[in-house]
């Protein structure tokens, strides 16, 4: 059975510049009429959860009652961005050649911190699409916790596929201590890949069962994917 193969998308395909960040102050300036000061850590979280604690230290009021509607305004932005994005989102080197290497071999979606139409939007502008199967992922507005994704991911693959990719028939792709450990909590394999903020020694710290410099050696990606 192919496995399904998810990929983290910042950091790990992408370069987004901070876009994200960008597009957070934007909306929050939309919805409260004031500037963004701060940001919550981003690094292998959950727009969900990225953005409670944002709102929080932001000292909006009723700060969890906010967090859908933000969603929400977030997604709708993304789409007046659309076509603006390839400017400042690049393709990481190796990430096109990896997905076309794994074409036939894989199922392939993300599992991704962003909401669908934000990474569907930085991976489009990355020229990066098909072989990504966008229906069969799990993306940010699902859970806080990045780990509760796997089973979302799980329940889309199986609906268009139809195997279970128990265990490690998935494989989490991704570049924080936190995609290996949404990989390790659901039984699936980690590979983890040097191209963000993390070492390669700090991802291998976190268990994952392979680790790589990043995605230029296409054959080593293959070997990292399939054990």
């Amino acid at each position: 059975m192919r496995p399904l193969v998810l990929w983290d998308v910042d950091g790990t395909l992408v370069d987004a510049d901070g876009l994200g960040t960008r597009m957070y102050e934007v909306v929050f300036r939309s919805m409260f009429g004031r500037e963004l000061l701060a940001v919550a850590p981003k690094a292998g979280r959950t727009d969900r959860a990225i953005i409670a604690d944002t709102l929080v230290l932001a000292d909006v009021p009723e700060a969890p009652a906010w967090v859908d509607p933000f969603l929400a305004a977030l997604s709708e932005h993304v789409v007046s961005l659309d076509g603006e994005a390839g400017a400042v989102v690049r393709a990481l080197p190796g990430a096109a050649a990896a997905l076309a290497a794994l074409d036939g071999r894989a199922y392939q979606s993300v599992l991704t911190g962003n909401v669908r139409p934000l990474a569907e939007l930085k991976l489009r502008a990355a020229g990066l699409g098909p072989p990504l199967d966008f229906d069969a992922g799990a993306y940010g507005d699902a859970h806080e916790v990045r780990a509760e994704l796997v089973g979302v991911a799980r329940r889309a693959a199986r609906a268009v596929y139809r195997p279970d990719f128990h265990g490690p028939a998935t494989v989490l792709v991704g570049d924080t201590p936190l995609d290996v450990a949404a990989a390790l909590a659901t039984g699936a394999r980690a590979v983890g890949v040097a191209t963000g903020s993390y070492s390669p020694a700090d991802l291998a710290d976190a268990g994952a069962h392979a680790v790589l410099p990043d995605l230029r050696d296409t054959a080593r990606v293959l070997a990292a994917i399939s054990g």
